[in-house]
């Protein structure tokens, strides 16, 4: 970053804490942004980091004795909810809370329409307002157009320009400076998003904001941010200015050692037998995919978005229906292009998709419920369900995973998104799957339960569960793949094995592959 520091913190606080009955989740934090500043706030699932942006957003009131000042002026605590628009505070949070079915203008000057004293709307000239905003930002942004109809990097730009106009319309802006809170807003962006969205931070901040950046993502961190905070265990781990930190000092404060790259060990080697074989398989963007995998073997799936691989570990598993194509598992053959999800469950093939509660699991289900789906034969007697048997099962089976906290008759949508995950895949490695496939496992999770995720992965394939795993997570694939197969325009267009299958190697041929194919389709 290139912006002058302002030696007045915009934001400071100290002696934070917070307690849920005897839990606590934020012990005596402190912490100070500068004017003009990124400040990274990162920490496993739990760590207290959405609690504590929970308490600047007047959602959680503070123990007493905490301390927040902004702008050089006390603010006395806890915060009335919706004050912190008042104060010059914004909040993005990943679900953007921007209403699909309005348009662009009406999503921005919503707020607006309902305090002001308006007989009539000039729609006009509100576009025209609206467009010249998007101008001021660089960004060509149609404002008639439906919030559902924009992709999803446009719809997380307005949200975030939307929380800039906030804090200018704010009485206490101090110099229109404010203050903008980004919770988690780049999971389900693809690469080229999240720089059209760092483009815009940088904009921000050169305009005299300053920005949290609430993320799980190192990397992402490392690149956007000037300084960062770690929480660990609901405590300050430690504040980094980012350039001076490495990447494995940020995952050893995150979680509390040194944490080694992983690999799957294949503790008895990997087994010459041909486990899954998959004959021109053609989908939406797949284009004849003829593949074999080896039992115990991890297969990657990856490309740039779009490429097609997306769409592979729907069809095999039942739930995308293929337009031709067949998978050989087992000696068992299946037409791809009628195989359903039923069929797919029968022959022990599991699937985990990327989207966790619209497709992967129930959030307003309990663990209890989500763990015991695919298991839920074993519970059933002649006077029904066995909920006492199953409720102790489900427990024993979150004990193992390490799901936080461990109490089964929460809903799923209650638990961080890396303990949903950890619960997801504990429910599917239950069955002893012969074929598991995941679309971008890790996904929105923190360093510390990817690791608990990839020691899940690891004990399976020694237990003879053969993998494919579709992801853009070119780290990801890199520790846990045998084989990574790169995809463009929906084909093969190179095999990465041994020492090829790097992060760095992936990433090139990833990108390299989009020249091949375009040559390969103009030959």
């Amino acid at each position: 970053m290139t912006v002058a520091m302002d030696h007045t913190p915009a934001l400071s606080i100290s002696g934070l804490s917070k307690a849920f009955g005897g839990a606590v989740a934020l012990d005596d934090v402190a912490l100070d942004v500068r004017v003009g500043e990124v400040h990274g706030l990162l920490g496993q699932n739990g760590s207290g980091k959405s609690t504590l942006i929970k308490i600047l957003s007047g959602f959680h009131a503070p123990e007493p004795g905490g301390r927040l000042s902004l702008f050089g002026k006390d603010v006395p605590l806890p915060l009335a909810a919706g004050q912190f628009r008042e104060l010059g505070m914004a909040f993005v949070h990943q679900h953007l809370g921007l209403i699909p079915s309005l348009s662009v203008v009406e999503n921005m000057r919503l707020s607006d329409f309902a305090t002001d004293d308006l007989w009539r709307i000039r729609w006009r000239r509100e576009c025209e307002a609206v467009a010249e905003i998007f101008d001021h930002y660089q960004l060509n942004i149609d404002p008639r157009v439906q919030v559902a109809n924009l992709p999803q990097v446009e719809r997380c730009l307005v949200a975030i320009v939307r929380a800039m106009e906030q804090i200018a319309a704010s009485q206490s802006t101090h110099g229109g400076r404010g203050i903008l809170v980004l919770d988690e807003p780049t999971p389900f962006l693809p690469r080229t998003g999240i720089d059209q969205l760092f483009d815009l931070v940088r904009q921000v901040v050169a305009k005299g904001a300053s920005v949290i950046f609430v993320s799980h993502d190192v990397e992402e961190v490392m690149e956007i941010t000037d300084r960062a905070t770690i929480l660990r265990d609901g405590r300050v781990a430690g504040t980094v200015v980012t350039a001076e930190a490495s990447h494995d000092d940020f995952v050893e404060l995150i979680v509390g050692r040194r944490v080694e790259p992983f690999h799957i060990s294949h503790a008895h080697g990997l087994d010459e037998a041909v486990e899954v074989r998959i004959s021109h398989l053609r989908g939406r963007v797949v284009e004849d995919l003829n593949l074999s995998v080896r039992k115990g073997e991890v297969v990657g799936l990856t490309g740039l978005i779009g490429a097609g691989f997306e769409e592979v570990p729907a069809i095999l598993s039942g739930a995308q229906q293929g337009q031709s194509g067949t998978m050989t598992l087992a000696d068992q053959m299946f037409d791809l292009h009628h195989l359903k999800p039923a069929q797919a469950i029968a022959a022990g093939i599991a699937y985990l998709p990327a989207d966790r509660l619209a497709a992967s699991g129930a959030g307003s289900l309990s663990v209890v419920e989500n763990v015991a789906l695919p298991s839920i034969r074993r519970f059933a007697g002649a006077l029904g369900l066995n909920r006492g048997a199953m409720a102790r099962w489900a427990k024993d089976v979150t004990t193992r995973h390490d799901v936080r906290p461990n109490r089964p008759e929460m809903a799923l949508e209650q638990l961080s998104g890396g303990n949903q995950q950890k619960v997801l895949l504990a429910k599917w490695l239950e069955v002893a799957p012969v074929l598991l496939l995941l679309d971008e496992p890790t996904q929105g999770i923190d360093v510390g339960a990817r690791q608990q995720v990839y020691e899940a992965l690891d004990q399976a394939v020694n237990s003879d569960t053969t993998v494919i795993c579709a992801s853009a997570d070119y780290e990801q694939l890199a520790q846990i793949c045998d084989r990574v197969l790169i995809f463009a325009f929906g084909r093969v267009i190179r095999e990465l094995t041994g020492g090829d299958v790097t992060k760095e190697r992936i990433a090139e041929q990833c990108y390299k592959s989009m020249t091949t194919a375009i040559s390969r389709i103009a030959g």
